[in-house]
């Protein structure tokens, strides 16, 4: 994999740390193996270590090692010692005093590169259920790290390095927040399913569940969700979830399946009545509308140019309008750089998919969002990536972690979204609709956004 720092990766990382810091910083590749970080003309210069070769790897064998930060009197946001993917051991002081400024002996743009680019999941054939590039796979797993947004860490770091050499500017300040999302694979347990699926749904509601209350209201529903979900349908919860977000100031994002091109994907079809009535409904409250592209289409640009823009369509024949469009592949099938490539090339704003299934935590490294780069083609995108920090089901079933919606599950959750505010960052939440029937989930899901 070419990494040349020459050209537009630093151009990219540069975006990355004006965003973070709030200043125009440069970046140039010295003689010496180093890149040097400057602030306009000023003749004072941070140095940083550059390694080209751990940070080019697409695999997850990379050395390993930490840096304990308070014993060199630097600070931490979330404990030492720090993780320092990349490296099998690190010189001490690794940050020292020089003629210019300072000197940093550990590439932390190398490990933004390498984490935010997802360059271990490129060209990966070592593959689990769904096409994933599964979470027990990563480096950040076998090191014990994915739950820590490393890349934000160490750019905590860097700013404090920053304010040393320069102490008189001041560094832009972040504030804590939270991206609630909403993958509509099911709106309605029983509007779009046929009456033979509805009977079998019946018996086992009786049969099985032994819950005469839902044997009797599935017909009843059916018959009552001809022009709209019924209020009554399990999955219909999509007002209270608004009511959720309106109470505690945020905003919902739900994104809706377009296309069918697996069994996987959903029952219902984006131009009927039910569906359209709800999209108007979302956008009414001030919710978010956005695409949540077919099983099959991670790996096919032209599908999802296709379903993006049957999107906008029907939304713009029911008079919606937004400033952005964004989504979420569908069971978070992804394919590194292709689905990345695709997303942008369908004119999407934001893409929030890359988080694991199988566990939560920081697939990328930060829980910030920042703008995509395609490290195959070395160019830099006009899609951001909005990494997703915990999806319920990673948590909750029993095929994942599967800590239930009790104290442990809450915990867990909870311990991420404060990882989040240590940096300052941005808790990314996806909880679909159709699983909040139980009060116990309901409580969860509320309890996580106060």
């Amino acid at each position: 994999m070419n990494f040349d720092r020459r050209g537009s990766v630093l151009n990219w990382m540069a975006n990355i740390i004006a965003e973070r810091f709030g200043h125009g910083f440069t970046l140039r590749e010295n003689t010496n193996g180093t890149v040097a970080l400057r602030l306009n003309e000023n003749s004072q210069c941070i140095t940083l270590a550059a390694d080209n070769v751990s940070f080019t790897r697409m695999d997850s064998d990379l050395d390993y090692t930490e840096w304990d930060a308070v014993a060199e009197g630097w600070r931490y946001v979330l404990g030492s010692p720090l993780p320092a993917p990349g490296v099998k051991s690190l010189p001490s002081p690794l940050i020292t005093t020089t003629a210019q400024g300072m000197h940093i002996a550990y590439d932390i743009l190398g490990l933004m590169y390498w984490m935010l680019c997802r360059l271990e999941e490129v060209g990966r054939t070592d593959l689990a259920e769904h096409g994933w590039f599964s979470a027990k796979s990563s480096h950040a797993f076998k090191h014990g790290y994915l739950e820590r947004p490393v890349v934000d860490e160490w750019l905590h770091i860097l700013g404090q390095v920053i304010q040393c050499v320069w102490p008189s500017i001041e560094l832009k300040q972040h504030q804590f927040s939270m991206k609630v999302s909403h993958d509509v694979d099911s709106p309605s347990l029983y509007a779009f399913k046929s009456w033979g699926s509805v009977v079998r749904m019946m018996v086992g509601h009786l049969l099985k569940r032994h819950d005469i209350r839902l044997f009797l209201q599935a017909p009843y529903t059916k018959l009552a969700s001809c022009s709209r979900i019924h209020p009554t349908d399990p999955f219909n919860t999509f007002d209270w979830i608004m009511d959720q977000s309106e109470r505690h100031g945020t905003i919902s994002a739900f994104y809706f399946i377009c296309g069918h091109s697996d069994p996987l994907d959903a029952d219902y079809e984006l131009e009927d009545t039910r569906i359209r009535h709800l999209l108007r409904h979302i956008h009414a409250r001030g919710h978010e509308i956005g695409l949540h592209p077919s099983y099959g289409a991670y790996q096919k640009p032209d599908v999802i140019r296709q379903e993006a823009d049957r999107l906008r369509f029907v939304c713009a024949e029911e008079g919606i309008q937004q400033n952005q469009w964004g989504g979420r592949m569908h069971y978070l099938r992804w394919e590194q750089p292709t689905t990345l490539q695709a997303l942008s090339d369908a004119g999407l704003n934001y893409d929030s998919t890359l988080g694991y299934a199988d566990r939560p935590g920081f697939r990328c490294g930060t829980c910030f969002e920042y703008p995509a780069f395609n490290p195959v083609s070395q160019q830099i995108l006009p899609l951001r990536v909005r990494p997703l920090v915990m999806m319920e089901s990673s948590v909750i079933d029993d095929a994942f972690l599967g800590l239930g919606t009790g104290a442990m599950a809450f915990d867990k959750a909870l311990a991420l979204k404060n990882s989040c505010k240590s940096v300052n960052g941005c808790f990314t939440l996806l909880w679909h609709n159709s699983d909040l029937r139980s009060k116990q989930r309901k409580d969860m899901y509320v309890n996580l956004l106060g």
